[in-house]
């Protein structure tokens, strides 16, 4: 069975409470700061590999951070279903790079613009039936994808290591000192710093390599003396391509991966923000990490139709809640605050686009080697089986090799070759459709719809009887099974017995001889039964419902529920061969 979170003893304020308005500022400034350059860094490498004018990242590094502002302050206070009601701040997403430099160099930032706002619809669908997407996109997809991104990146942070002044003419090993001493900051205080220094590794390492940077020559800062403290860009809003011609079309496929490769990484960051936001054990809302991915998305299309990168949630935030104590929705609202503040000052933005080359490069550098990793953990996350490795190894080298242009380029139409050029996005493909072809070794799934009702349930207990005696199951093992799910099928009738209106429960059975998977999936109704199913241990007062739970809990291997905004699912596991009598405890 699931067990519930281990929730955080030692919060200050937890995500109701309200903490002091100067405490929630200056924690609000802390997190700003930690990922300031990240929100910036990550736009201009995109726009420099691709070779734009740097007039236009005035514009863009405003776009970024007003709209990071704004989704951070969403997250943490909700409108209707968007928004978690956590504190996870908003900022660029390095995901994009890759795809972002091939449509920059395509149209520029109105291509850009149009694709992104586009992919981001994706999101929205995603959310919505975040319930049945949970087991077609998996974490090893995702962390194929996740792993690719360094194949397509790494060169460009190469590339920015050797990055000088137009009028540089200082010594040529200048660069290569810059890189080394950021870098060894970097990961000193990554190896060997605490927890706390950990997190401030790469801004102490971008502030230093800055300093020395500007004292070797490296640093241009005639923009920021020229820029105003307070206003909006020189440059404006560089608008929208919307001739939908073969270009958009052959390159909006990249988009939707990384978007719901995005959307994934929302997923895990919005259930672990729970963990760390609540005194008692938190059993995960779904609805809240729907909300999560719902403002992903909103924060997508925003960026698009501003015209800048997109932008996600920053797993940083979970860290610094855990750090700090302080998980209170205030420190969120603060937060986005302060970053749109920050876009309507052009000096900041102007000192922020001077970070030299090698700087950038070394930051890009390590922030890939984290998003590698990252990518690992979510391909293991699930045990590393066979399949498994065959699904990463296959995606990951075909990714590289097209990303390089070493397979069959030269043979390919322009269109072809346009698409699987970008090794994330022939990776992504791969992996997905490998990904499938290793379903169809699963059990086959079997389905049937039945109303919520005693005549419904006759009906549910012929279609999972028939389907359990073709497995081969007999005797007491179906007599469990048949047991297991009246007890199911009748809890889901109670928590919806003061609903005005009949509802219907899908029925999905899957297994063999050995194990049998069953589902319930019905409207959403009553509150999380995570939360039930654990209050009945150990408990001697309880209801009609928790004795079910007790049954169930007896009876099943393994009980799992996941309650969304528009379904819940009630999973159980059986084994077979199994004890007969349930075990009430």
């Amino acid at each position: 069975m699931n067990q519930p979170s281990t929730g955080t003893t030692h919060l200050t304020y937890a995500v109701d409470e309200k903490p002091p308005h100067l405490l929630s500022a200056l924690l609000g400034f802390q997190v700003v700061a930690l990922i300031l350059a990240g929100i910036v860094i990550t736009p201009m490498v995109a726009l420099e590999a691709a070779g734009i004018d740097p007039s236009a990242g005035d514009w863009v590094v405003f776009a970024a951070l007003f709209v990071s502002g704004l989704m951070t302050i969403v997250q943490a206070a909700p409108i209707g279903p968007i928004g978690a009601g956590y504190v996870l701040f908003m900022g660029t997403s390095g995901a994009f790079i890759a795809v972002s430099i091939g449509a920059l160099k395509a149209g520029g930032l109105p291509l850009l613009g149009t694709l992104i706002a586009a992919s981001s619809l994706i999101q929205f669908v995603f959310a919505k039936h975040l319930g049945l997407f949970r087991k077609i996109v998996n974490p090893t997809v995702g962390g194929t994808v996740v792993t690719l991104i360094a194949v397509s990146v790494m060169p460009i942070a190469y590339n920015l290591l050797n990055a000088v002044p137009t009028d540089y003419t200082g010594a040529a090993e200048a660069p290569m000192w810059t890189a080394v001493i950021t870098l060894a900051i970097i990961l000193g205080l990554s190896i060997f710093g605490n927890s706390k220094l950990r997190l401030w590794g790469p801004v102490i390492g971008v502030i230093t390599g800055s300093l020395v940077a500007w004292w070797l020559g490296l640093a241009d800062l005639s923009r920021v003396s020229q820029a105003p403290l307070v206003g909006l860009p020189a440059t404006g809003w560089p608008g929208l391509n919307l001739d939908f011609d073969m270009t958009f079309w052959v390159m909006l496929p990249g988009f939707m991966i990384v978007t719901i490769i995005g959307a994934l990484e929302t997923y895990g960051d919005g259930i672990a923000i729970q963990d760390v936001s609540h005194r008692t054990p938190p059993h995960t809302n779904f609805k809240s990490v729907q909300g999560a991915v719902n403002a992903d998305g909103l924060g997508n299309l925003l960026s698009g139709l501003m015209g800048t990168l997109p932008n996600t949630t920053y797993s940083m935030s979970v860290s610094v809640a855990d750090m700090t104590g302080v998980a209170a929705r205030r420190v969120g609202v603060y937060g986005g605050v302060i970053l749109i503040l920050l876009a309507f000052s052009p000096k900041v933005s102007a000192l922020l686009q001077a970070i030299p080359g090698p700087v950038a490069g070394v930051f890009i550098f390590f922030f890939i080697v984290l998003l590698f990793t990252h990518g690992i953990r979510l391909i293991v996350s699930d045990g590393f089986s066979f399949d498994n490795g065959i699904v990463f190894g296959a995606a990951f080298w075909a990714g590289s090799g097209f990303q390089g242009l070493m397979v069959f380029h030269d043979l390919m139409p322009d269109t072809v070759a346009q698409l699987l050029d970008n090794g994330m996005t022939t990776g992504g493909i791969v992996a997905v459709i490998l990904s499938y072809l290793v379903s169809l070794k699963r059990s086959k799934s079997y389905r049937s719809s039945v109303t919520s009702d005693l005549s419904g349930l006759a009906a549910a207990m012929d279609f999972v009887t028939a389907r359990a005696s073709a497995f081969g199951w007999r005797g007491e093992q179906l007599n469990r099974l048949q047991l297991a799910l009246e007890e199911a099928f009748m809890f889901q009738v109670e928590i919806h017995e003061d609903d005005s209106q009949a509802f219907k429960t899908n029925i999905v059975v899957r297994g063999d001889a050995q194990r049998i998977e069953l589902e319930l999936i019905s409207s959403t109704g009553g509150e999380n039964l995570e939360g039930l199913i654990d209050a009945v241990r150990g408990s001697s007062d309880y209801s009609t419902q928790d004795i079910r739970l007790r049954i169930l809990r007896g009876i099943a291997d393994d009980i799992s529920h996941q309650q969304f905004n528009n379904a819940d699912y009630l999973s159980l596991t059986l084994n077979a061969p199994a004890g007969l009598e349930p075990h009430l405890s």
